[in-house]
């Protein structure tokens, strides 16, 4: 019961860049409230969607960080906390390097240039192809996600939630953005996203801000939650998860707060409805799935935001990001069991353990399935058929 759930686990008020942070309670530990355990799992009725491991690998644990690996081509890059970072092609070891320091967050890579952030707020770029060292950069703090490369720039959040934009060439610092936060916030592993026009990113405080990427200025920003109520931990509403882009709408959800999409040119407010996540959302060309904070994935109308289905069966069991497969919406719980439910009414489908570690890191695309890293360090390449 690590990564996220580790990162964001023991309720502490702490000293981060000039701000406090707040990590999440732990359901677990709140008492002898049968309520707060996770739920059992109940066996699957109607398991016809198989899922089945294509090939798997190990690399070190993630400790205290959240590991997210990196996909190319065949190609899947992966780091732990001791500073390993490896490649595979078809699950098959290429190269194993070591940083020269401890990591904090999860790879990036595009298949040319691989990159990587550690506990001091250095930013590591290494060639792909060989794991020769690049270059070396600074942020204003340690790094807990994975750096997002493009096609002329490397861009890094640090942990007080600054994003950096780096030449990819020389690791030349292009711009840096960065605007005021809440006295408290949750620390997370939330990145960015980069689209063909710029840099998607949610704060803290609920807002999400598309920037520039040729100088780092605010294109529009839009509210996914505001926060509220009477004390500075009831009013914490951020952005600790990713957004996600679909065609020519972009959607994020707050912990406290709410889901919301939004028109990707101008920030314009399509829908928002009610729910608290720290793990994330996905979207297909029907619905957007969101696994809330407490054990439910929910189902909302991509256009109009309706409800379509809950799933509430994994209550408690600190659940990742929805990741929607070919015929299914796969989600993985602290136990490292991967649950399939069906897209139409949300029904378990289909189910696969690991390792027994967590899975905290977003799954990531491969070619014929998806890959998982767990907290143990496990990277598992999976099908469904």
């Amino acid at each position: 019961m690590r990564a996220r759930y580790f990162l964001m686990s023991l309720l502490y008020i702490g000293l981060l860049a000039g701000c406090s942070t707040i990590n999440k309670y732990n359901p677990l530990a709140s008492g002898p409230d049968s309520k707060s355990f996770p739920a059992p799992l109940v066996a699957i009725e109607h398991a016809n969607v198989k899922l089945r491991t294509l090939w798997q690998a190990s690399v070190g644990s993630a400790g205290a960080g959240v590991f997210t690996p990196a996909v190319a081509g065949n190609s899947v890059f992966a780091a732990d906390e001791d500073g390993a970072i490896t490649r595979f092609d078809n699950g098959k070891q290429v190269w194993r390097i070591s940083a020269g320091q401890s990591l904090s967050g999860g790879v990036g890579s595009d298949g040319k240039l691989v990159a990587v952030g550690t506990t001091k707020g250095d930013v590591l770029a290494f060639a792909a192809d060989t794991g020769k060292a690049l270059w070396k950069s600074k942020v204003s703090s340690e790094v807990l996600s994975a750096p997002t490369i493009g096609d002329e720039m490397v861009v890094v959040r640090s942990g007080d939630s600054r994003i950096f934009a780096f030449e990819r060439a020389d690791g030349k610092r292009r711009w840096v953005y960065q605007r005021s936060t809440p006295t408290l916030s949750l620390r997370s592993n939330v990145g960015v996203v980069m689209t063909s026009s710029g840099v998607l990113a949610g704060f803290p405080g609920g807002k999400l801000v598309a920037i520039a990427a040729n100088n780092g200025a605010a294109q529009w920003e839009a509210t996914v939650a505001l926060p509220k109520g009477s004390t500075e931990l009831e009013r914490v509403a951020d952005i600790t998860s990713s957004p996600v882009v679909f065609e020519h709408q972009v959607c994020a959800v707050a912990f406290q707060g709410r889901v919301s999409c939004f028109d990707l040119t101008s920030g314009n407010a399509l829908w928002s409805r009610d729910v608290s996540s720290i793990s994330g959302l996905d979207i297909d060309g029907k619905a957007v799935y969101v696994s809330s904070d407490k054990g439910s994935v929910l189902a909302f109308d991509r256009n109009s935001g309706a409800s379509l289905w809950k799933q509430d069966k994994l209550l408690n069991r600190q659940l990742s990001r929805p990741f929607v497969i070919s015929r299914a919406v796969a989600v993985a719980d602290f136990q490292g069991y991967i649950h399939l439910l069906s897209q139409d009414d949300g029904s378990f489908v289909g189910r696969l353990q690991t390792d027994g570690s967590a899975i905290s890191a977003e799954p990531q695309r491969i070619v014929g399935g998806f890959l998982v890293q767990t907290h143990g360090g496990g990277l598992y390449a999976i099908s469904s058929d």
